[in-house]
């Protein structure tokens, strides 16, 4: 399996990579990892912490891993998807304190001709569940072509 540095799998820039580094994947899953540091956007210098809800954004850029990583091992190019929503978010904590190495896993549940899919997305540190949620994205077989006849209506 090759790796790749997180910058080559996510179709963002710095400041708006939140994740350290794609860990693993396969056809159907990929790991991620976060450790939270006063670096780390949307970090709250006076409670030494990062909310929970930036949680569904962890997962938002572990499922864009997913996808790209696999494109790119087939010889294809990173591109856009996009969140639809997320279901069932359950948030255990209320923050990710400093210093936290958050796992951020997700497993493809359902993949549409159409490309809409379902994800089953969780948080853990060490063994411990700290969020988890189902995520429904959509993934156009031309992103930018899609952006455009969206802005047009």
């Amino acid at each position: 399996m090759n790796t790749y540095p997180i910058e080559h799998v996510l179709p963002h820039a710095h400041p708006m990579i939140l994740l350290d580094s794609l860990l693993e994947f396969s056809a159907t899953t990929a790991v991620c990892a976060v450790r939270i540091a006063p670096h780390s956007n949307f970090y709250n210098l006076e409670r030494n912490s990062v909310p929970s809800y930036v949680g569904l954004e962890y997962m938002a850029q572990t499922i864009a891993a997913y996808a790209n990583v696999l494109k790119l091992e087939e010889g294809g190019v990173v591109s856009l998807g996009f969140l639809v929503s997320a279901r069932n978010y359950s948030a255990r904590v209320s923050e990710f304190s400093q210093d936290a190495e958050l796992i951020v896993s997700v497993e493809l549940l359902l993949k549409e001709s159409n490309g809409l899919s379902v994800f089953d997305c969780r948080i853990m540190q060490q063994d411990e569940l700290l969020v988890d949620a189902k995520i429904n994205v959509f993934e156009p077989d031309d992103p930018e072509q899609y952006l455009l006849e969206q802005a047009a209506k």
